[in-house]
């Protein structure tokens, strides 16, 4: 400790207090002259930002740590993670948008008919499946609408279903190096292979996976939860939600194609986005060609023609099948803002004419819509209102002609970039000031440099620190730099530490905080569009069993195979 001086408190001070705006954001006004009023959040996006800037100032880190965080250091390149996840969640995102994951859910609701364990064991078996592939993202963003609708339009209490869903897509994201920004750090960080990580993590996640999905059955066996009866008076048309079929196609044979290559590539040492940069690409040009000739030939309707599925009640296809599949009023009239609303059990019935999609000009946000929101007067005149109107005129065309892209767009997990660089740029400066080191040494004394002391050592700090250090991507980056910094660390160690932190840092999600994953803060907005308020302390009650059965069952396999392998 001989190295810890001022400078080093208070680094580790202003990153657990970043780490606390971003768990809790704290909001206020501010009036401005000409703009009107302004609402400041101190939260996800701007509270690391303003840590390093303070920082700065104080002179406890530097260009150097600040270049590091964005460059790299230590095998782990920012770039390459942010690039790679911003072009997979492209085309993932791009393919949800054919209605492809939807006609998935409606498909497994047909098998299950309504038999309502059956169906809840479908349905888990489906988003598990789906997230191996795509990863959690698109099934919180597709996978939660459908699941608020649904559960509306069946009232059933949608707390056991959106858990489910919840912890199956994360449990899952960490099969593929892909599924999670956290994979590629451990990738990178300690030198796995892609197609050998798949290998270390299969075994854990399908113990994780079973484990999680008994522990929800147990807790949700009450008839409330999950009934053993549905109502239903139709099976759902799988075809009615399937927008655009070729796309659809077209998007899996990419999506699928690049992974492969990019595994098969990874053992010539290849950095992922160039591979999957190109593949992004390839995509993003198929989409504007397909969308124009679409819009010329008439098979999507015109700038200011309705589609044929809304002429009538403006539902879009989902909303429509799910009313007529399930004997729902087809007069309700939806208001055009969200309402807010007590998700229970006995209010769902009636929900469905307050719960809507976002409307398109706004964006899906990664955590917060927006950090700085302005509001004017209602008398007052809109700033810059002609340039204003004729952009809202333009963008409106465009996404006309362009519906795939302008769908995808606001969805795209921008909200990663700052976010990311700013964590890697936080612990950048922890290292500067000596707390890595420290760590390390601590790593060291309480594992002994022992093979099952380090994986369980890793695997609980790795859930623990989900919650309190800027969530699992911050937690990932920080253990990964202690355990290279562990004085003497035996290779067999450091290989179970990496391998014990993959599950952890994905199980991790499924954890005590919405803060824990940036999937977990996607997730609470989500509901929070869509009315429905789940409380921190019911999403950490209802966690609570699924993550300490997964964290132990997880963590075993972990061990028994570093002890086979080594």
């Amino acid at each position: 400790m001989s190295d810890i001086d001022r400078f080093s408190i208070v680094t580790l001070v202003l990153f657990f207090l970043s780490t606390l705006f971003v768990i809790h954001p704290v909001s206020f006004h501010v009036r401005l002259p000409v703009i009107g009023k302004i609402r400041l959040t101190i939260g996800l996006m701007s509270a690391p930002i303003i840590a390093i800037a303070i920082l700065w100032a104080a002179q406890c880190l530097g260009p150097t740590q600040i270049r590091n965080g964005i460059v790299g250091a230590d095998n782990i390149k920012p770039y390459n993670i942010l690039i790679l996840f911003i072009s997979l969640a492209y085309m993932a995102i791009t393919l949800d948008v054919t209605g492809i994951l939807q006609a998935a859910a409606f498909w497994v609701s047909n098998k299950g008919g309504d038999n309502g364990r059956k169906l809840y064991f479908y349905f888990y078996i489906l988003l598990t499946g789906i997230s191996m592939v795509v990863g959690n993202d698109p099934i919180i963003l597709s996978g939660t609408a459908f699941l608020v609708y649904y559960t509306a339009a069946t009232n059933l209490d949608p707390i056991a279903w959106l858990i489910s869903e919840f912890a199956a897509a994360n449990t899952a994201s960490m099969v593929l190096f892909v599924g999670n920004p956290t994979n590629v750090v451990i990738c990178e960080g300690f030198r796995i292979n892609n197609a050998a990580f798949t290998a270390y993590t299969i075994l854990p996640f399908l113990a994780c996976s079973v484990a999680c999905y008994a522990a929800l059955a147990f807790q949700y066996r009450d008839s409330k939860h999950v009934p053993r009866r549905l109502n239903f008076t139709a099976k759902l048309d799988v075809r009615q939600v399937l927008k655009d079929p070729v796309s659809a196609c077209f998007g899996s044979a990419l999506l699928l194609t690049c992974l492969v290559v990019v595994i098969v590539l990874s053992f010539l040492h290849v950095d992922v986005w160039k591979v999957t940069l190109p593949f992004a690409g390839a995509k993003f040009i198929f989409d504007l060609s397909w969308d124009h000739y679409r819009y010329t030939t008439g098979r999507i309707p015109r700038y200011g023609e309705k589609k044929e599925s809304e002429s009538a009640s403006g539902d879009d296809p989902m909303v429509s099948e799910l009313k007529r599949a399930m004997s729902m009023p087809h007069d309700l009239e939806r208001p055009a803002t969200f309402a807010s609303m007590t998700a229970t059990a006995s209010e769902l019935a009636a929900a469905t004419e307050k719960i809507e999609p976002a409307p398109t000009e706004e964006r899906t946000p990664t955590s917060e819509s927006s950090e700085t929101t302005v509001s004017h007067d209602d008398d007052g005149p809109r700033l810059f209102d002609k340039q204003r109107t004729h952009l809202d005129l333009v963008h409106a065309k465009l996404a006309a002609h362009f519906p795939t892209f302008f769908t995808a767009l606001p969805r795209l997990p921008f909200g990663l970039i700052p976010f990311a660089f700013s964590q890697f740029i936080l612990i950048e400066g922890l290292s500067h000031q000596g707390w890595i080191d420290v760590f390390g040494i601590w790593l060291v004394r309480a594992s002994s440099r022992q093979m099952i002391p380090t994986v369980w050592l890793i695997g609980v700090l790795g859930v623990i620190l989900c919650n309190v250090a800027g969530t699992n991507i911050g937690a990932t980056i920080l253990l990964t730099k202690v355990v290279h910094a562990a004085p003497d660390f035996p290779e067999s160690s450091a290989r179970a530490a990496a391998i014990a932190l993959a599950v952890s840092s994905n199980i991790g999600a499924v954890s005590f905080t919405f803060s824990a994953s940036l999937a977990g803060l996607l997730w609470k907005t989500i509901l929070g569009q869509k009315g429905i308020s789940i409380k921190q302390t019911t999403f950490a009650f209802w966690n609570m069993l699924p993550l300490l059965m997964m964290t132990g069952v997880g963590l075993a396999v972990v061990t028994v195979e570093m002890v086979v392998l080594y």
